[in-house]
């Protein structure tokens, strides 16, 4: 794709897993930086050049094909140049490595996430699996995909045989609420046959779009932690809300994700 106006939601999605899978190889390819060159943006919470050249890569493949859209991105909430009018209030939503604290250990669970929001909706997601080499991908009214297949949520029904996936509130200002969360935890592990934490809320929505999760919420998530997750749960046939029930916004939250049948029951484990 040229640098011309996307013509549709396909284009937006071609357009992402072109910069999507460039990016995944990069990572893929980069040797782990050594500990005196990871950057604390704050506590348990960590940057590198690995994480800065990937997003650059995305950044100028997406704004390459979409001139005049924007890039908000977890490294940098860049903004393209000045140029030809693009697509109306098209924002990608990046996150470059979902899971660097995974890529500093060789724990083999990060991945790139990248949304295209149109007037606030997000309308074509990509989740890159680095190290799986596998990719998920979803068009608003298209169904979610990984490969041929197309992805569909769990259909358990029963809390006792489900596997929830989760994220620590381990970052400021959420990891102020683990009492909060612990207790949500203690009532989900009585009731459910096992909880997975996994270290990548991409991975973990991908996982929910594809049955593999009946179910995962967290405390405190940033946009570009859930945006290309929440399309592919919900072109899965899945449901993603706020801890009030509220069909999830693609903005800092709570969020609670799962099958119809069983988010219902997990939200009511939130309170």
């Amino acid at each position: 794709m040229g640098p011309r106006k996307v013509a549709s939601h396909q284009d937006l999605l071609d357009l992402a897993l072109r910069a999507g899978e460039r990016a995944a190889a990069f990572i893929r390819n980069s040797a782990r930086p050594e500990t005196a060159a990871w950057d604390r943006k704050a506590r348990n919470d960590f940057a590198t050049d690995v994480d800065r050249e990937a997003e650059r890569i995305i950044t100028d493949i997406l704004l390459a094909g979409a001139p005049g859209s924007r890039v908000l991105g977890e490294e940098s909430s860049a903004s393209g140049p000045p140029g030809p009018p693009g697509p109306p209030n098209l924002t990608w939503v990046v996150d470059p490595l979902d899971g660097t604290t995974n890529f500093l250990h060789a724990y083999p669970m990060y991945a790139v996430s990248i949304a295209a929001m149109m007037d606030g909706q997000p309308v074509a997601a990509v989740v890159a699996d680095v190290v799986r080499e596998v990719t998920y991908r979803a068009v608003a009214g298209a169904g979610a995909w990984c490969g041929e297949r197309r992805l569909a949520v769990s259909t358990i029904a029963e809390p006792a045989l489900a596997l929830i996936g989760t994220g620590f509130p381990f970052k400021a200002p959420a990891s102020a609420r683990i009492a909060e969360y612990l207790a949500q935890f203690t009532r989900v592990l009585h009731a459910s046959s096992g909880i997975r934490r996994a270290g990548s809320a991409a991975l973990d929505l991908a996982h929910v779009a594809e049955g593999r999760l009946d179910g995962f919420w967290e405390i405190g998530l940033a946009a570009w932690d859930i945006a290309a997750g929440v399309l592919l749960v919900r072109e899965a046939g899945g449901v993603v809300t706020d801890f009030a029930g509220q069909p999830a916004s693609i903005a800092p939250g709570d969020f609670v994700a799962g099958s119809p049948a069983m988010h219902p029951w997990l939200l009511g484990q939130m309170s």
